[in-house]
């Protein structure tokens, strides 16, 4: 990954990292606040300068880079579908959609949702609103993708919704109050 920009790593389990992409975790890290500012910037950073691997032929990657060799079945279970730039192991997801517009939005970003909304729209009514796409080209994989997917229909939507009305931020984002301090207070059950 580059020297400008930067992103929060997968954990697979306790104390094993994944340092790989992760759409998702990245997009709700800065949803939640969980990423400060500067951090913010520096996913959406990544994503415009590392736009080719992280996004790609069809919106979004779900992970990047894909897992290879034998060491894609241990990490995904053998499960068929996720070889190398398939499904869970490096497949384009369009539900992804509305957590970048989201996360575009709230960094004052949203030109990085349009052009992603834009590759999408080429694409998603003609295949038939697939789950995925394979992750390296951007193809429909057919038979292991299913079609008319809602959970495709409403990222797209949300996505649009999102850009057209930047007030819908409210109803999926987490601002930190740095006025509010949290109260603590014993429980009537605590004893010395």
């Amino acid at each position: 990954m580059p020297v400008r920009g930067g992103y929060f790593i997968g954990n697979v389990s306790p104390a094993r990292m994944d340092f790989r992409w992760f759409c998702l975790g990245n997009c709700i890290a800065i949803l939640s606040s969980l990423a400060t500012p500067e951090q913010s910037t520096a996913i959406m950073d990544l994503i415009e300068s590392r736009w080719e691997e992280l996004v790609g032929e069809m919106p979004l990657k779900v992970c990047y880079p894909a897992i290879e060799n034998h060491e894609w079945r241990i990490i995904t279970g053998c499960d068929p579908k996720n070889t190398r730039w398939s499904y869970h192991n490096g497949g384009s997801w369009p539900v992804l959609l509305w957590l970048l517009a989201a996360a575009c939005v709230k960094t004052g970003r949203p030109q990085i949702a349009r052009r992603a909304i834009e590759i999408a729209e080429t694409r998603l009514l003609k295949d038939h609103w697939p789950e995925y796409y394979d992750g390296k080209l951007g193809r429909y994989i057919g038979k292991q993708s299913r079609k008319a997917q809602t959970w495709s229909i409403a990222g797209y939507l949300v996505a649009k919704m999102m850009l057209e009305d930047p007030s819908h931020l409210g109803m999926v984002a987490i601002e930190e109050d740095k006025q509010m301090k949290p109260l603590l207070r014993r429980s009537n059950s605590w004893t010395l």
